[in-house]
């Protein structure tokens, strides 16, 4: 696959100069930080030293007075409240986290998570009826509610008071709930609108703390679950998410609470060396597999587990899930990418859209983004649940999907997502329609360099840069994430050192460049010997690379010590 490589531009230019002279750094770390929007002295200061101090004040988003005014009064009285949650990681930890504060003050809080494939999405009549059969006054939703017109109706007529916790797009109308907190509602002027679900409930709890003169460090011993919240779900980490992020993966690196622990070492995963890409693709993909499967309330039990055998049971459970859910993913992949290769024209095409009747609506929406990183086009995959089509819907950069479901309104019975990710339903009579329709969005929005996958370059640099204080300023970069991705290099007309060999079962492929035969690096591209021939075939070996810088850490037999030095990971390779 040949990539373009885009040269990434700050919105301000002038800002990479002013910020090198005023923070001492190097130009190309000065040029990283303004393409982060990272312009001022000051906001460099908070950038490379996040502090939980700086969070927002809770009470800047609309209706949290009210909110927080009735969650500490139902604390206060005993209430029963039931927490309603959604069946994805941010939806899980969601949950986790505002039953146990709830929990911590003596009363007996319930949690409810709609089975995804019996209920499907959101607060739900059966939900509200729970809640009503057990005598709650109180329903606290996390993740979801946003779209709950009807069910607030309901909560209301059964004398139940509802305060919603939401972070998707509002719609035209809100619904009729004692509280609605949304950063993302039209009225609510909250500085910062990236906040996940459960950070979305995090600030709900800090307001609780303040009405019932309580310390903000309460909520901090939640951290650990928001941060695998604000990494599964895909949410900028930057502003506040980086400030929470930063202290909650302090927190799973120092003292996990026992079912993170539990996985952990069901996996054979070292806590004290995560990363935000560790979550992504390791934590998050076990808690995600229960909801995605059927039932979430067993990733929710390891959450919140409280003796070890119970948290290794519920781990072991997860797994197992885990397993199926992989076996169904890659089997699903495997029929999608048949279907493409058999009845759609990838030259032309400008958007895929697949339906099987029998697809997992759990596993449509991971292979959904697999297909965007192949073809590199808006991708939707449709399965039929009990006579009508759902499915899930995929974007590449500069094409917002949300707003493309919104052109077709009129064919769907409901959706909902942000501009990279949705979900969606419609009857169906309605799907060739919609086929159409969003084939021709796709044609009229996306040009054909658009397609074409790409590699997003921060900056070119001479591999002489790349010293100890260079990485040690790199690394305060972390933690990296969408806004804040792991910067990409790109060093002009190095030479390739002796042969380039190819190791692992995976066909990862090894190299050594140098520069002005004075600067010399491993280089290690995971899965790219297919790169070797247009490596080998260069004659005098000069190339141009993309790459990432990165830390490689080995046990010295030897020294019996731990070694470290930089190696660079390949993102790609062009032939000068």
């Amino acid at each position: 696959m040949s990539f373009r490589w885009v040269l990434a531009r700050p919105d301000d230019e002038r800002a990479a100069a002013t910020l090198q002279t005023e923070c001492n750094v190097p130009a190309s770390i000065a040029r990283l930080l303004a393409l982060r929007g990272v312009d001022t002295y000051e906001r460099a200061n908070l950038f490379f030293r996040p502090d939980l101090t700086r969070l927002h004040d809770p009470f800047r988003m609309k209706d949290m007075d009210v909110a927080s005014a009735r969650l500490a009064r139902a604390i206060r009285n005993g209430e029963r409240v039931l927490v309603y949650g959604d069946y994805d990681v941010d939806g899980t930890t969601a949950t986790a986290i505002m039953y146990l504060f709830v929990r911590e003050f003596g009363s007996k809080p319930l949690y409810y998570i709609p089975h995804r494939f019996k209920e499907g999405y959101g607060i739900g009549e059966d939900g509200i009826r729970y809640a009503a059969d057990n005598q709650c006054t109180l329903i606290v939703s996390v993740d979801c509610g946003i779209t709950a017109i009807d069910e607030a109706r309901m909560a209301r007529s059964m004398g139940i008071d509802l305060i919603i916790c939401d972070h998707h797009t509002a719609g035209d109308v809100l619904p009729e709930a004692t509280a609605v907190l949304d950063p993302k509602r039209p009225d609510c002027t909250y500085p910062f609108d990236g906040l996940s679900g459960a950070g979305v409930g995090f600030k709900l709890i800090q307001a609780t703390l303040h009405q019932l003169g309580l310390p903000q460090s309460v909520a901090y011993s939640y951290l650990d679950l928001l941060a695998i919240s604000i990494a599964s779900d895909i949410v900028p980490i930057i502003d506040e998410n980086r400030i929470l992020m930063r202290a909650g993966l302090g927190m799973l690196n120092a003292e996990p609470r026992l079912g993170i622990r539990a996985l952990l070492d069901l996996v054979k995963m070292e806590a004290g060396k995560l990363s935000t890409t560790q979550i992504v693709f390791s934590i998050g993909p076990r808690i995600n597999a229960a909801g995605r499967m059927g039932d979430a309330v067993i990733a929710l039990k390891l959450l919140i587990a409280e003796e070890p055998d119970d948290a290794r049971h519920w781990a072991e459970q997860l797994e197992e899930i885990n397993k199926r859910r992989r076996e169904t993913d890659a089997e699903t992949m495997e029929q999608a990418q048949r279907m493409i290769e058999h009845s759609m024209d990838m030259d032309t095409s400008m958007s895929v859209v697949l339906h099987h009747p029998e697809w997992h609506l759990g596993v449509i929406g991971i292979v959904a983004s697999r297909l965007v990183d192949l073809y590199c086009r808006p991708t939707v995959m449709l399965s039929t649940v009990d006579g009508k089509i759902k499915g899930s819907a995929r974007s590449i950069r500069g094409f917002n999907v949300y707003n493309a479901l919104k052109q077709c309104e009129d064919l769907l019975i409901q959706f909902g997502g942000h501009e990279y990710a949705a979900g969606l339903t419609m009857s169906a009579d309605r799907l060739d329609a919609f086929r159409d329709r969003f084939s021709t969005i796709t044609r009229e929005g996306l040009c054909a360099d658009r397609i074409a996958p790409e590699i997003l370059v921060d900056t070119e640099i001479d591999l002489s840069e790349i010293d100890g204080r260079f990485w040690k300023l790199l690394s305060q970069f972390e933690p990296f994430g969408p806004h804040n991705a792991q910067p990409v290099f790109v060093s002009r007309n190095v030479k390739v050192s002796g042969a380039p060999s190819i190791v692992g079962k995976q066909g990862h492929l090894k190299l050594r460049i140098t520069q002005d035969n004075a600067y010399e690096f491993d280089v290690i591209g995971f899965k790219m010997h297919h790169l070797k021939p247009l490596i080998d075939q260069c004659a005098d070996k000069r190339v141009d690379v993309a790459f990432v810088i990165d830390e490689n850490q080995w046990f010295d037999k030897r020294t019996h010590t731990t070694r470290r030095e930089l190696q660079l990971q390949l993102r790609d390779v062009k032939i000068c």
